[in-house]
């Protein structure tokens, strides 16, 4: 709180709003006078800039003092300000939020976030929602890559081994379907739980597929890529389709891949709801959205299996068939739930990578250099 009153009304003020308990009054960095801050070295202010809890007798000038040493230290700075005076620090800040009714113009113009009904928990709501956004992008970045890489995959990896893909390109637009159009819809209409403010703020340079998306990226599309090309490679004689055409054969093993595919992305869009939390269940029901489209998806795909082969190039599989292909979709919460316990380190996974083209770099130019001497 950085405020013109003086200390000890600041002080009063702070105690009432939380923002002060009897701990932070021991520390002489947490109180602190404007002048004091002002006086000080650049470096100095910034050494002393995030201890500071309330900061009194200060001037407009002090403001934007505090929120440059902040920004410089790496930290994303808000702003809170009705003033005139304030429009400096509301300019300055990376979010400058500004009343609607009790502010002046000039600083409306200055910042970026007006609340029109001057009421300080809006803020709570602009920042639950804000959070919102960025978490439900995240879970659909997560689901659409674990698609990409399981399909991708297993496609290349049966087209260079036998010539022939399990995968058509009308069933590839179907899971395409599934993946970006109704799985955008059904994560990324996930409403904000209370979960959300319990988590630290982001970083400015913080990816934004984290460790713990990689990891479970990497155990479901492992999992089906192994499961679905053992079925595409020895699928005949799992099957006992041996009195079976080569042709008729064929096409009720491709059928089978590709109704599994399907199903273990359904199941695996439950795993993507929560990716930090092993109860991938919790508030499901209340989301109907997400509800309806699972099971839109799962009516479609019985539609285009039984009804519409002609089109999609599959045959109707039987109820042994069927079963098996949900039960390999139903491994995948089991195989979630157990992979969340596996640690996934602080760094980010971008960095390592990073620092291997970092190495490489120098490594080329002395061998190029050695090679023209």
């Amino acid at each position: 709180m950085v405020t013109g009153d003086n200390v000890e009304t600041a002080k009063a003020i702070a105690f009432e709003c939380g923002i002060l308990n009897a701990k932070d009054v021991a520390s002489e960095t947490t109180i602190i006078e404007g002048k004091v801050f002002r006086e000080m070295s650049e470096t100095a202010r910034e050494e002393v800039a995030d201890k500071i809890t309330v900061m009194g007798r200060s001037s407009p000038n002090d403001k934007l003092l505090l929120v440059q040493a902040l920004k410089r230290k790496g930290h994303v700075v808000a702003v809170t300000g009705d003033g005139t005076n304030d429009a400096p620090a509301l300019h300055e800040a990376d979010i400058g939020l500004s009343m609607g009714i009790s502010g002046t113009e000039v600083a409306k113009e200055s910042s970026d976030i007006i609340i029109l009904d001057d009421d300080f928990t809006s803020v709570v709501k602009v920042v639950r929602w804000g959070r919102s956004v960025y978490a439900n992008i995240q879970k659909f970045i997560q689901f659409q890559l674990t698609v990409n890489v399981a399909a991708l995959v297993i496609n290349v990896v049966a087209a260079v081994s036998s010539g022939a893909v399990p995968l058509n390109a009308v069933e590839l637009l179907w899971v395409n379907l599934i993946m970006d159009t109704l799985g955008a819809l059904a994560l990324a209409t996930e409403p904000p739980t209370d979960n959300l403010m319990k988590r630290h703020p982001v970083g400015r340079r913080e990816p934004l597929v984290t460790n713990i998306m990689w990891r479970n990226l990497f155990i479901q599309a492992l999992y089906q890529i192994a499961v679905l090309l053992v079925f595409n490679f020895d699928g005949k004689r799992i099957f006992q389709l041996h009195n079976e055409s080569r042709e008729h054969a064929d096409k009720i093993k491709n059928t089978f891949v590709f109704n599994a595919f399907v199903f273990c992305q359904i199941f695996n869009e439950f795993n993507a709801r929560k990716p930090e939390e092993k109860n991938v269940f919790g508030g499901v029901t209340s989301n109907r959205l997400f509800m309806g489209i699972v099971g839109i998806t799962t009516v479609l795909q019985i539609l285009i299996i039984e009804f519409l082969g002609k089109f999609f190039g599959t045959v109707r599989l039987g109820w042994k068939l069927w079963l098996l292909s949900v039960a390999i979709g139903a491994v995948s919460w089991p195989l979630a739930y157990v992979g969340k316990s596996i640690p996934v380190p602080a760094r980010p996974f971008q960095d390592y990578l990073k620092h291997c083209c970092a190495w490489r770099r120098p490594r080329r130019r002395d061998e190029e250099q050695g090679g023209k001497s």
